[in-house]
């Protein structure tokens, strides 16, 4: 069952720079999945990992400017984290934990926490444990990553030490199921899931051969594939954006041009054109001046900060590429505010985040950036 007894959120914790670059052993920068949310009180939250845990800093109105933080949340043993958000507004935390074993041998589990209200204190940490009863061979996890349900049941998903694809979901009454087997071979990097308005999941994720991919037939199913396609996104880099009734589409970096990528089940892929991307797109789907878009953005391979918009489903109409002229560690993320301005959110070069928004002109220009301070 979920656990509303939260620890405290407490002092501050400095974000060095080039956190964001370390690998496992140093889960501190931006974590996976949406590290910027809003919350049901229209208020926006930031989340950084951090060494021992996290940091958080929160608007203290809505529309900002100002933000309270950072403070720290503190876990052990965090090498990843995601952050994944429910139509429910609760803000959702995976994270990959190794810890030694009261044998000295060291061991690797799934942790998961819930914040409920925005600025308030997490529920506690609760191992979801992990896929390979061997130890070795579950040191061998990849990267969890989540999606939430519009029933709000959480799907946990994560690479195993097979190269395939494990799940471990919440059942109707709030425990969680057991380990499923998703099977699947050769995946490289965390697979990406997307939750539907019709209530189903589906998750792709990039393999040596292709792309795989899993659906639900109906919500609360089991997962029919994986279904193998001949398409060659580069690992590491996909996204997925729900842009019609329970319709995704992917966003990758395509390995052969370089640039970014759109594609729909019974279609081929469409060039987006940009530069290469090294981790996922963040994605947002917004309106824009009355017209609905995708805007997607990403940190380029020379460390610039990219973001980019086109009409939604109609890629072949054109995607704008804008260089906002800062440089970021990892990802950056994408919300909308309180007032349903696009907010942008990055690491700087010196570790602290930086926010811009959505400036009141025509078109998608940004704000001056205003740094939070670490």
């Amino acid at each position: 069952m979920r656990r509303k007894s939260a620890a405290p959120v407490g002092a501050a914790s400095r974000v060095g720079p080039g956190a964001a670059e370390r690998g496992h052993g140093g889960a501190a920068g931006p974590p996976h999945g949406d590290w910027l949310t809003l919350g049901r009180d229209g208020r926006l939250s930031l989340y950084l990992s951090a060494e021992g845990g996290l940091v958080r800093w929160t608007e203290t109105a809505v529309g900002g400017p100002e933000w309270s933080g950072p403070h720290f949340v503190p876990v052990a043993g965090l090498t990843d984290l995601t952050v994944v958000q429910g139509a429910d507004s609760y803000v959702h935390f995976l994270g990959r934990r190794e810890r030694e074993r009261s044998d000295g041998a060291p061991g690797v589990d799934v942790v998961h926490a819930i914040q409920y209200q925005t600025g308030l204190a997490f529920t506690e940490w609760r191992s979801l444990g992990n896929p390979h009863r061997d130890r070795a061979e579950g040191r061998g996890l990849g990267v969890p990553v989540g999606a939430v349900a519009s029933d709000g049941t959480v799907h946990v998903f994560v690479p195993n030490a097979n190269g395939g694809l494990s799940l471990r979901r919440e059942a109707p009454n709030g425990t969680w199921r057991a380990w499923e087997d998703l099977h699947g071979n050769g995946i490289d990097g965390p697979p990406a899931p997307v939750a539907l308005s019709g209530g189903r999941l589906e998750v792709c994720a990039v393999s040596a051969s292709g792309v795989l991919l899993w659906r639900q037939a109906e919500p609360g199913g089991d997962f029919a594939g994986p279904q193998g396609l001949a398409l060659r996104p580069v690992p590491g880099t996909v996204t997925a954006v729900e842009t019609g009734p329970d319709r995704p589409t992917y966003f990758w970096t395509d390995a052969e041009s370089g640039g970014a990528a759109a594609w729909r089940e019974g279609d081929w892929p469409a060039a987006l054109g940009g530069s290469p991307a090294e981790r996922p797109y963040a994605s947002l789907r917004t309106a824009v001046d009355g017209y609905d878009c995708v805007v997607l953005a990403h940190r380029t391979r020379d460390g610039s900060a990219l973001f980019g918009m086109g009409a939604t489903e109609n890629e072949t109409g054109g995607f704008w590429w804008y260089a906002p002229a800062e440089s970021c560690q990892g990802s950056p993320a994408l919300a909308r505010d309180g007032h349903g301005r696009v907010v942008m959110a990055l690491i700087g070069a010196d570790g602290a985040p930086k926010v811009a928004r959505q400036d009141d002109g025509t078109g998608l220009a940004l704000t001056r950036w205003r740094s939070l301070g670490a």
